[in-house]
């Protein structure tokens, strides 16, 4: 399969997995950031498939037809209705509430290029499916890939994203000029 070239990519490169999902966590949100270069999708199915992570994703449900439907299956992809009469976070919430292990990946600043502040979704599945938020990051200066603790939200937003800025402080992106910290907030 593709993500095993992935795997060799990541390891020839010279990178390192610092952390990993707690054995008893069976169901969270899974930030990934910062998000600044395409090769964020392919260094993280490089981690999923190092550490035997049954981690999953969102992806428009556009993208699922022949022959990239393959790819999306196999890797954790899951087929999301971005239509106004549907809101995604209630979707997701609903997944949550409907499985007994549910790691999901996303992308909090929904774009490559430098935000004024997170997506908001992210917190709200969490909070609304009562699951902890698991800080992954891939760190381009250092090399290194993995997760930080895991984060129980409170419900005081401005408390909560606190943790986080804390937490992607000294995590450098592919493009540096592209993250910034200070959007990690969701006013």
């Amino acid at each position: 399969m593709i993500t095993r070239l992935f795997a060799l990519i990541f390891t020839l490169k010279g990178w390192k997995i610092v952390g990993t999902i707690p054995t008893d966590i069976k169901k969270a949100v899974i930030i990934a950031a910062p998000h600044t270069s395409s090769w964020d999708f392919i260094f993280a199915l490089a981690v999923r498939r190092i550490l035997k992570i049954k981690m999953h994703y969102l992806a428009k449900k556009e993208l699922f037809k022949f022959p990239l439907r393959i790819l999306l299956n196999n890797t954790g992809g899951i087929a999301v209705e971005r239509s106004k009469r549907q809101s995604m976070t209630e979707q997701i919430i609903e997944k949550f509430n409907h499985s007994d292990d549910l790691l999901i990946a996303l992308s909090t600043e929904g774009t490559r290029k430098k935000v004024d502040k997170w997506k908001s979704g992210f917190y709200f599945i969490a909070l609304g499916a009562q699951v902890p938020i698991l800080p992954g990051y891939l760190d381009y200066k250092k090399k290194e890939a993995g997760f930080g603790a895991p984060i129980y939200l409170t419900g005081d937003v401005e408390k909560d994203m606190l943790k986080l800025k804390e937490f992607y402080k000294d995590k450098t992106g592919k493009n540096p000029t592209l993250f910034n910290v200070d959007s990690i907030r969701l006013d």
